[in-house]
């Protein structure tokens, strides 16, 4: 695949990772009024979080994607693709470890059964929000690996070719200056005579 198509598509799955976080934030603050819970708040600031980093993400790999326009310049993409992959895999960290490690599914599961009525209706629909953020969490990994490794053929693929080209030297005598110098034999003027 082209380097250029490779890019295009990991800003394709950045944008549906954020469609899908961005989701899961709206439900997440459409939490129940009713007997606030201190772990929702919680929770909704986990995903805030988590958008923080896919913003530095998205931008990272936008600087990457203006990187291999032409002129191409494999060390800014190499540089600010690395950036991308640090901040993806920071939200990576935050995805398992704040919304779907084995603890904080079974907190989600305990609310909704300790309150019922409206917070079982939010826990379902977390619960949804979160299974829809998986898909485009591995698919923005598997692009990154492509992109990796676009970027490697095509460093390994660069060309130098080196051109020589001869360059003569023209000394001109001014008319005064040729009767007092001499020049050497087999030596050929062609400064104009003055």
């Amino acid at each position: 695949m082209a380097l250029e198509a490779t890019f295009r598509d990991l800003l394709v799955g950045l944008q549906k990772l954020h469609d899908s976080v961005n989701a899961l934030q709206v439900t997440a603050g459409d939490k129940p009024l009713k007997d606030a819970s201190a772990w929702a708040d919680g929770f909704e600031e986990e995903i805030l979080e988590m958008m923080g980093s896919l913003h530095e993400c998205r931008k990272a790999a936008l600087n990457a994607r203006r990187a291999i326009n032409h002129p191409l310049d494999l060390d800014r993409a190499r540089r600010t693709l690395t950036a991308s992959q640090d901040a993806f895999q920071r939200i990576e960290r935050q995805f398992v470890s704040n919304l779907v490690s084995y603890e904080k599914l079974r907190q989600l599961a305990r609310l909704a059964d300790e309150r019922r009525g409206e917070w079982r209706g939010w826990a379902t629909s977390i619960k949804h929000g979160i299974d829809e953020c998986r898909p485009a969490m591995e698919y923005v990994s598997s692009t990154l690996a492509r992109c990796w490794q676009e970027i490697a053929e095509h460093a390994g693929s660069t060309s130098i070719s080196v051109r020589t080209t001869s360059i003569g030297q023209k000394i001109v005598i001014p008319a005064a200056e040729r009767q007092r110098v001499r020049p050497p034999a087999g030596f050929v003027s062609t400064a104009p005579e003055s």
